[in-house]
């Protein structure tokens, strides 16, 4: 699944955008070509969009505007931000950042994605790319519970991290939703927030083991195993959970531990391998399986958070990098590089860098550095 459905309450991602008006961001001949394809605008793709411009790379960022970071009203977990900041402006802030250290961004999502000699042959709705490098940072999409209502309420009394909400819950009245291991050690885990913690199961048998089981009755957290027939809030606020026959439980907040959908379709198109989660595997230096392909941020086994998702951008950057710099000194484009800047420089008596003597290039429809 490369897309999952978003509720309409979340924000609608940006290839709601004219097709037509979408490829015009990259309108002239050969600039669909880049050494590196970045898939996936969030915070693992913009951070390596970063780097990689500041290493006079020429990343192309490919992005279908469905990052989990837009629907964040308040991350209040990212480093240098104590006030907290939106999503939605980390990500404005990631792409102004980007483009002014050189990358390129163009909103499309890839459909299809094909290897063929030393290119990656990417074809989006919108257009068609090639690239030496491609670097998937796709993410992942929560599944959020089958309650009518609930996602007016993500990101402001529905959540899906305890690292990085559990502290907006303090002292509050928390129900987990789920009938897995993990959703046992999560209610545990919320103890240390608040004593008022309960597991729902809305209806479906509980599969957590005897020692969760155990866990559960030595500190006593209830259980509700009936179906949710309604969810009574107000706004965005959460107030209670009814379970039918006159029971309903007051609750302030709601974690869920239903799922994830990763994507990982392009990768595995690729022939890359995934776990038997769908997470993209990776090696310390974020390669996947096929040569030339890397994956970064939640799509791979990382701890889903913003800030790790970032690091691993920036790690996955490094290493492109590397790969495509070690490539340039065995096969002595290095050396052409440096003949054609010398020959500019003698010609204009102006030093160009990496990137600009490049775009010379395409002007000249010359062979690329």
């Amino acid at each position: 699944m490369l897309n999952a459905p978003l509720p309409a309450s979340r924000p609608a991602p940006r290839d709601a955008i004219n097709p037509r008006k979408r490829a015009q961001v990259l309108s002239h001949a050969g600039q669909n070509d880049a050494e590196i394809a970045v898939i996936g605008g969030g915070l693992a793709g913009l951070s390596a969009a970063i780097y990689l411009g500041r290493a006079e790379r020429d990343p192309l960022v490919i992005d279908s505007g469905s990052s989990m970071a837009r629907w964040e009203p308040e991350v209040q977990n990212y480093l240098g931000f104590p006030k907290g900041i939106s999503g939605e402006e980390l990500l404005k802030r990631g792409r102004e950042q980007a483009a002014k250290c050189g990358a390129r961004l163009v909103d499309d999502e890839i459909l299809r994605a094909v290897r063929k000699q030393d290119k990656f042959l990417l074809q989006g709705k919108a257009g068609s790319y090639r690239a030496k490098r491609v670097l998937i940072a796709t993410g992942i999409h929560h599944l959020p519970p089958e309650i009518e209502g609930v996602a007016e309420c993500v990101g402001h009394t529905m959540f899906f991290c305890k690292d990085c909400d559990g502290l907006r819950v303090r002292g509050k009245k928390i129900a987990v939703y789920g009938g897995s291991n993990e959703a046992v050690e999560y209610a545990l885990g919320m103890l240390y927030y608040s004593p008022c913690v309960i597991l729902v199961t809305n209806g479906k048998r509980p599969h957590w083991d005897k020692q969760q089981t155990e866990w559960i009755e030595e500190n006593k957290i209830p259980i509700y195993l009936k179906r949710i027939v309604a969810l009574r809030r107000e706004g965005c606020r959460i107030r209670a959970l009814n379970f039918g026959g006159g029971l309903e439980v007051e609750i302030d907040a709601l974690f869920t531990m239903r799922g994830d959908v990763y994507f990982n379709k392009l990768a595995r198109r690729l022939g890359a391998e995934v776990d038997e989660d769908g997470q993209i595997k990776v090696d310390t230096c974020l390669r996947t399986t096929v040569k030339g392909l890397y994956a970064a941020g939640c799509v791979t086994p990382a701890n889903c958070q913003m800030i790790i998702a970032a690091g691993q951008g920036a790690a996955a950057a490094q290493a492109i990098n590397r790969d495509l710099f070690e490539e340039c000194l065995a096969t002595h484009s290095l050396r052409r590089f440096r003949e054609r800047q010398l020959q500019e420089f003698k010609a204009t008596g102006k030093v160009k860098d990496r990137r600009t003597l490049m775009k010379i290039c395409r002007k000249d429809s010359m062979p690329k550095l």
